[in-house]
């Protein structure tokens, strides 16, 4: 889900301007959440830790929105801290209904 994340080559990106260093950052979250697998989910600890993990990124990118909210807003930033939130929650709801169906063993 979020593997168009992992291909990011991280040290040969520079920031130039806070714009860029807001989207190094975005991209960064994006990356550690290339490397979930929902579908490795087996134990009720494998989902908490995933739901955790999906919360805290959430959050992560609403704190990098707030700590670059006066800079002029791009489309970039913009496109890519909706598209981040969006897979978020997509992932969440798949982590959540996979927990109800009952497929995760105690």
């Amino acid at each position: 889900m979020f593997s168009a994340f992992s291909s990011i080559d991280y040290h040969s990106v520079q920031a130039q301007t806070p714009t860029d260093t807001a989207v190094k950052r975005l991209d960064g979250i994006g990356h550690v959440l290339s490397g979930l697998d929902i579908l490795a989910i087996q134990t009720q600890d494998d989902v908490n830790r995933t739901l955790w993990t999906l919360d805290a990124a959430s959050k992560c990118v609403r704190a990098v929105l707030a700590e670059f909210r006066t800079q002029p807003a791009t489309e970039q930033l913009v496109r890519k801290s909706r598209n981040l939130i969006d897979l978020i929650e997509c992932a969440r709801n798949q982590v959540v209904s996979f927990q109800e169906s009952g497929a995760v063993l105690s």
